[in-house]
């Protein structure tokens, strides 16, 4: 069976989705304030994975689909933050969509939260769709490489790295690469990949649907921007998934070409409606072990 394309799932949004329940009569529970309880109440979710070539153990928190904007405010990501730190991660890893803002908005709120992530080696990310549209790239003018050149400088003072197609060495034994999104940014895997050497490598990619595209084995791939499907049915799962490959790569532990290891996180923040629906945020505590 062919995938959908990108212009096919287009149509199908979770604002679709919502107004198809409300039809069935299904959307009443929800609006009744389960699915909007549910959007902000997030839990730690702990996962440990072996990573080939680490010399001793990492704790790496993940935190990605921020969605600062009008649906996630300052109090949502100064709880993140916190529960983050309380964690004691040796690196903090952010996996896109930070913004939901319009094109020049106010990003300094969100900046000065992100400021107070702290990490002995580190806190790094990379960018995501929704960051591209605050940035303009889908308006007509040039303007946005400023936009995201501008925006970058803002994470580096707050103290996130970002990564467009490139990595750090940031132990002796990990190599940190971040892939540009798959489907609004300029995506090279091999640059991103390049300088790993014998060291573990991790790579932070926005989107999952490049997992199948690997150019070689990794060790271990960090990914969000499907939400988990950010609304499931009893017995149905989540009717929508950002993916061209549906269900396969929608939360939790998959696997990517080279029987390379990947986890996808439902993420933090809602976006299309204010809602989720048995579909909890998640930040995720990865502790990594050598094997």
């Amino acid at each position: 069976m062919t995938p959908p394309s990108s212009s096919q799932l287009s149509q199908l949004t979770r604002r679709r989705l919502l107004q198809g329940m409300l039809g069935l009569g299904l959307g009443g529970a929800v609006l009744g304030g389960a699915g909007v309880t549910q959007a902000y109440q997030f839990g730690v979710v702990r996962e440990q994975q072996g990573v080939r070539g680490l010399r001793k153990p990492l704790r790496a928190a993940f935190l990605t689909d921020l969605h600062y904007g009008p649906l996630i405010g300052v109090r949502s990501v100064r709880a993140w933050v916190r529960a983050a730190n309380a964690l004691r991660p040796d690196v903090v890893l952010l996996g896109g969509d930070y913004l939901d803002i319009e094109p020049g908005g106010e990003a300094t709120p969100l900046l000065r939260e992100l400021a107070g992530l702290q990490a002995p080696l580190g806190v790094y990310g990379v960018w995501g769709n929704h960051d591209y549209r605050s940035f303009g790239r889908s308006g007509a003018g040039p303007g946005w490489v400023s936009r995201r050149n501008e925006l970058h400088g803002l994470f580096a003072q707050a103290g996130v790295t970002m990564l467009r197609n490139e990595g750090r060495v940031v132990r002796d034994d990990l190599y940190l690469g971040g892939v540009d999104d798959l489907t609004t940014g300029d995506p090279d895997l091999p640059a991103a990949l390049y300088g790993g050497g014998s060291r573990a490598t991790l790579l932070l990619s926005h989107n999952p649907d490049l997992l199948p595209d690997l150019p070689g084995p990794v060790g271990l791939v960090l990914c969000g921007h499907t939400h988990g499907g950010q609304i499931r049915l009893p017995w149905v799962g989540a009717p929508v998934v950002p993916s061209r490959y549906g269900q396969r790569y929608v939360m939790g532990w998959v696997q990517g070409a080279f029987g390379t290891p990947a986890y996808v996180s439902r993420g933090l923040g809602v976006t299309g409606v204010p809602m989720r629906m048995l579909c909890e945020p998640e930040l995720t505590l990865l502790t990594l072990t050598p094997t």
